[in-house]
């Protein structure tokens, strides 16, 4: 990890106060439900994120929720990369917006309180200028639903090649003027192109949860882009005193839910270990 450019923050000013993960990482196929749930609060975890739609029965996750006291702070929408809500097919589209009019009415029975939504992809079949305008469309679709369920949408900036800038990201945000709308702020997926403590400025209140991955630059440029996030928690070049520092500036005080490559006990262990450091920088 780099050196920090600030002091260790005092514990009444940490910006990352509650610590989640998700769903997908407990990698204990002989646990059922209510023993994942109960491993993860062992382990010192405030919370778990869930795709949506998923396969699990909802009463034994609101059971194991409420057995063991592990929150769902959020649901990540599961239909957003293979169906984007700037896909050339109408088709496509609407098959997205309905996964999240699903999604945050699930969320609204899980207690959570966002659904994670990619807002849009560019590539070959899709300019910029296009993805900007059918994911306005298409976003504007889905915010009585999430006016109805009381949830809001955050979107997440990810390796999709579309609001790749800090300010233009607050802007697209900005532009709904819509209280169920704010930002998820992937640490991680930043540090290609970025700093993560511009976005954080840049963003500022309209961040409503934090994802923790790590990224590393030497890695980047020696074995490729994708290479960058094969490196622990704290072991990469994020400055994560820098990017807390940042979150308490603009006040943020939340989840912060990891994002890595998970396993059994032992792993999940060692990640708590690793982001209660990173959050104490």
């Amino acid at each position: 990890m780099t050196e920090s450019v600030s002091n260790s923050l005092p514990a009444s000013a940490r910006p990352l106060t509650k610590i989640s993960l998700k769903w997908g990482m407990v990698e204990e196929p002989s646990l059922s439900i209510l023993e994942k749930f109960q491993l993860l609060r062992d382990l010192g975890y405030d919370g778990v994120e869930l795709d949506s739609p998923n396969n699990l029965p909802l009463d034994e996750v609101l059971n194991a929720r409420d057995k063991t006291g592990l929150a769902i702070p959020g649901l990540v929408n599961a239909v957003h990369w293979k169906r984007p809500l700037t896909d050339p097919d109408p088709l496509a589209r609407q098959a997205c917006v309905d996964s999240m009019v699903r999604a945050l009415h699930d969320a609204k029975l899980y207690g959570a309180t966002t659904v994670l939504l990619v807002p849009g992809v560019v590539n070959a079949g899709t300019s910029y200028k296009t993805a900007y305008a059918r994911a306005g469309e298409e976003i504007a679709k889905i915010l009585p639903a999430a006016e109805e369920s009381g949830v809001s949408i955050a979107l997440e900036n990810v390796w999709n090649d579309f609001l790749l800038s800090p300010l233009e990201a607050a802007g697209f945000i900005d532009r709904f003027s819509h209280p169920k709308l704010g930002w998820y702020f992937d640490v991680g997926n930043v540090l290609r192109y970025g700093r993560p403590t511009d976005w954080i400025e840049a963003l500022g209140k309209r961040i409503l949860k934090i994802d923790i991955k790590e990224y590393s630059l030497e890695k980047m440029n020696s074995e490729g882009p994708w290479k960058g996030f094969d490196v622990e928690l704290g072991d990469g070049e994020c400055d994560w005193a820098a990017v807390n520092k940042a979150l308490a500036d603009i006040g943020y005080s939340g989840w912060a839910s990891i994002e890595v490559p998970g396993g059994d006990r032992k792993r999940l262990a060692d990640l708590k270990k690793r982001v209660d450091r990173i959050a104490a920088l």
